[in-house]
C-alpha cells in the first residue's frame, strides 16, 4: 500500500485536475446564450468552441516535451491559474474579439496543466498505475461535468456578467498546488534532455501509439460533438441554461464513473473488451436518442447519460497502454492521448458545425457515432495482434 506521503501528491494532482476541468467544461452549455448575446450563428459559435479545444489540446504534446525535460511545477501552477482566470472572464465579454482572447488564453492554461499533471501522476504512483490514472482522469471528468451545471446556474440565476467571480477557487487551488506538490528530485529520477525532433519522430513512428491515438481521437469525437452540438438543439427546443447544464453534468459525471470502474472491468474482461465496448456502444445509444428526444425527453436524457459512461471507460486503459509503450515520454504521451486527440477533433468540429447547421444536429451525430463503431474491429485487431501486459 502507498503510505500517506506517497499519496499526498496524487491527491493534490487529482484535486487540481478536478478544479481545472471545471473551467474547461463551463462554456458548452452557455455558448448558445453567449452567441445569442453577441449575435453570432451556431456555426460561428462552434468554431469558437473548437478554437478553445484546439488551444487547450493540440499543443499539449509540445508542452509535455518541455515538462518532461524541465520537470518544474510551473506548468501545473501557471496552467491552472490561467485556465481559471481567463475562462471565467470569457462569458462577460461584450464582443467576439475579446471573447476569443479570453478563451484562447484560458485554453492555453489548460494545455499547460494537463501533460505535466499526467506525467507527475505516473511518477508518483508506486503501485497499480491504471488505478491511479483512473482516479486522476475520473476526477478531471467529474470536474468537467461540474463546469456546465455551475456556469449554467450562474448564467440563468445571476447573469453572464457575474462569471468572473468563479475564478477564485482556481486561483486558491493553484496556490496550494505550488505549496504541496513536491518537485521531482534528481535522487528520485535522473534528468534527461531529449532532442525535440528525434523525440517526436520516435513517437510518431510507433505503430502501437498511433493506434492508441486513433482510439483516443474517435472517443473524443463522440464526446466533444455531443457536448457542443446538443446544447444548440436543446436551446432551439426551448430549454433554459440550467436544464442544459444538468444534462451535460450528468453526461460527464457518468463518464467519470466509467473511468473509476474501468480498472475493475479491465481486470475481469480484458483491455480489448473495454475498448471495443466503448467504441461500439455509442452508435445504438445515439440512434435510440434520435428516436426519443422529441417525445420522450426523460428516456432520451437517460440514453444520453449512458453514452457518457460508455465513452469514459476507455480513457484510463488507453492512457496507461500509451504511457507504458514509451515510458520515458510520460508527459508528452499524456499530451497526445489527453490533448492532441481533442485538438484534432476540434479542427474537424469547425466543419461539423456548418454541416450540422445545414443538415441537422441529430443526423450528424448518428454519422459521428457510426465512425468509431466501424473502425473498432480493424483498429483493435491490429492493436492486440500481440499480447499486451497492462498490469
Amino acid at each position: 500500500m502507498q503510505n500517506i506521503q506517497e499519496k499526498k501528491p496524487l491527491i493534490w494532482l487529482s484535486s487540481a485536475h478536478f478544479i481545472n476541468d471545471i473551467y474547461t467544461g463551463m462554456l458548452n452549455p452557455i455558448m448558445p446564450f453567449i452567441a445569442l448575446k453577441l449575435g453570432i450563428s451556431m456555426a460561428i459559435a462552434t468554431i469558437i468552441v473548437s478554437l478553445s479545444h484546439i488551444f487547450a489540446s493540440l499543443l499539449q504534446p509540445i508542452f509535455g516535451f518541455f515538462a518532461d525535460n524541465i520537470r518544474k511545477r510551473a506548468f501545473i501552477f501557471w496552467g491552472l491559474l490561467a485556465t481559471s482566470t481567463f475562462i471565467s472572464l470569457a462569458p462577460s465579454a461584450n464582443n467576439v474579439f475579446i471573447l476569443l482572447i479570453f478563451i484562447i488564453a484560458g485554453s492555453l492554461g489548460s494545455s499547460f496543466f494537463h501533460p505535466q499533471a499526467l506525467g507527475f501522476t505516473v511518477r508518483f504512483c508506486t503501485k497499480d498505475v491504471i488505478k491511479c490514472m483512473g482516479i486522476f482522469i475520473g476526477l478531471g471528468t467529474l470536474g468537467y461535468s461540474t463546469g456546465p451545471i455551475l456556469s449554467a446556474a450562474v448564467a440563468q440565476f445571476i447573469g453572464l456578467h457575474s462569471m468572473p467571480f468563479l475564478a477564485l477557487p482556481g486561483i486558491f487551488v493553484a496556490s496550494l498546488m505550488f505549496l504541496f506538490v513536491p518537485k521531482i528530485s534528481s535522487s528520485k529520477e535522473a534528468k534527461t534532455h531529449n532532442d525535440f525532433f528525434n523525440t517526436f519522430k520516435e513517437i510518431f513512428s510507433n505503430r502501437r501509439l498511433n493506434l492508441l491515438n486513433i482510439i483516443a481521437i474517435l472517443k473524443t469525437l463522440v464526446t466533444t460533438s455531443t457536448s457542443i452540438l446538443l446544447p444548440f438543439l436543446w436551446r432551439n427546443m426551448g430549454y433554459k441554461p440550467f436544464k442544459i447544464g444538468v444534462a451535460l453534468f450528468a453526461f460527464s459525471f457518468l463518464a467519470g464513473i466509467g473511468s473509476f470502474v474501468s480498472r475493475s472491468v479491465e481486470k475481469k474482461f480484458g483491455a480489448r473488451a473495454v475498448l471495443a465496448f466503448s467504441m461500439i456502444s455509442t452508435l445504438p445509444l445515439m440512434i435510440l436518442f434520435a428516436l426519443t428526444y422529441q417525445r420522450f425527453s426523460i428516456a432520451a436524457f437517460a440514453v444520453f447519460v449512458l453514452m457518457g459512461f460508455c465513452t469514459g471507460m476507455a480513457m484510463p486503459v488507453t492512457m496507461v497502454m500509451a504511457q507504458s509503450t514509451l515510458p520515458q515520454y510520460k508527459s508528452i504521451i499524456g499530451g497526445f492521448i489527453n490533448g492532441f486527440s481533442w485538438g484534432i477533433v476540434a479542427i474537424a468540429l469547425s466543419i461539423i458545425g456548418f454541416v450540422a447547421q445545414a443538415k441537422g444536429i441529430v443526423p450528424v451525430l448518428i454519422v459521428i457515432t457510426l465512425i468509431p463503431a466501424l473502425a473498432s474491429f480493424p483498429v483493435l485487431e491490429r492493436l492486440f495482434k500481440k499480447n499486451s501486459n497492462l498490469s
